[in-house]
């Protein structure tokens, strides 16, 4: 079940997150205070910037990311627009 990140130091570079798209990212950097979370999608490449308060960040274990990445999240409906699979 996708963990989710309320406060700063809660989420790591190294760990695998849900973007505000749906996204699993690579967390690869954090802002200096922690707010902010940058990320690699792991579905086409792209880069993210998340807020920890404003865009409902999840960790996510690799399996789940797995899972977004093939079937998109399972407890979300994606709208057309915004599908990748």
């Amino acid at each position: 079940m996708p963990q989710a990140v309320r406060h700063p130091g809660e989420i790591q570079p190294g760990d695998i997150f849900e973007g505000c798209s749906y996204h699993p990212c690579y967390c690869y950097d954090i802002s200096d205070d922690g707010t902010h979370v940058f990320g690699i999608s792991l579905v086409d490449g792209s880069t993210i910037q998340c807020s920890i308060s404003g865009c409902g960040v999840r960790k996510l274990t690799p399996a789940e990311a797995w899972r977004w990445k093939s079937a998109g999240p399972a407890d979300a409906e994606l709208e057309p627009g915004i599908r990748w699979c």
